[in-house]
């Protein structure tokens, strides 16, 4: 029996709809599983999924090659995906934009702070210097973070793996932190999230509301495209000003 569970194994691991299939199938428990928590941000859908795909692969030793192989269509949906957001932002476009100046000087320096933190961290920690450009967009969503980490020196499937747990990581603790601090506004809360834990963030701001997640999808966006000319002029000097 075991022999035959193993070679219906093999095969279904090189066939890459397996792997998009149980890549789905995964996510949609965990919407289960986050729904019957009561919308726990620990019981994220996007945390359940990865955590039990990595275990999977790790167990039965399937290199991530493989892995990628199907689940590669998912990673082209997320341009799609990022470009969807204009519906909610369009629906507050009065909003955003009385709301203009104070959010793109608070997203400029929002990048800035992320990126020196993150090197300056980093090279207290004798973080690889390429390492180090690899961690620089992580708070961007993947297609452009990746970009990002290739054109200016780094590891994309580095910069992709760090991305995912600073998403999954900002989408958890942003609402406790929001209460602890007693936030209250939607630009406030949304654009905190979508700034620092990108798609995942913002899928945490519409939680707290319509408004809240119009506003991280914008941040989103925006602190995407300062990010990808923010990068080079930014990591490359204090890099260089710290020795690496």
């Amino acid at each position: 029996m075991e022999a035959l569970f193993l070679d219906a194994f093999e095969h279904l691991e090189a066939n890459p709809a397996f792997w998009l299939c149980l890549t789905l199938g995964l996510y949609v428990f965990g919407q289960v599983v986050f729904k019957a928590a009561k919308f726990n941000p620990f019981a994220s859908p996007i945390i359940i999924a990865v955590a039990l795909l990595i275990t999977i692969l790790v167990v039965t030793g399937v290199p991530y090659e493989t892995y990628f192989k199907g689940a590669n269509f998912i990673h082209f949906l997320l341009g799609p995906a990022t470009v969807a957001l204009a519906v909610p932002i369009y629906e507050q476009r009065s909003k955003l934009a009385r709301l203009w100046l104070p959010l793109f000087l608070g997203l400029l320096g929002g990048c800035a702070a992320a990126m020196v933190s993150v090197i300056l961290i980093g090279s207290a920690l004798g973080v690889s210097s390429q390492t180090l450009l690899s961690l620089v967009p992580k708070s961007v969503t993947t297609p452009i973070a990746m970009g990002i980490s290739e054109s200016i020196g780094g590891l994309p499937d580095l910069t992709a793996a760090l991305v995912v747990l600073t998403g999954m990581t900002g989408s958890i603790i942003g609402r406790p932190i929001f209460n602890l601090l007693r936030l209250r506004s939607d630009p406030v809360c949304g654009c905190a999230l979508g700034l620092s834990a990108h798609g995942m963030g913002t899928g945490a701001a519409f939680l707290i509301s319509q408004r809240a997640g119009a506003f991280a999808g914008l941040a989103m966006g925006v602190s995407g495209i300062i990010s990808a000319f923010m990068a080079p002029l930014l990591a490359f000097p204090l890099m260089h000003l710290l020795g690496r």
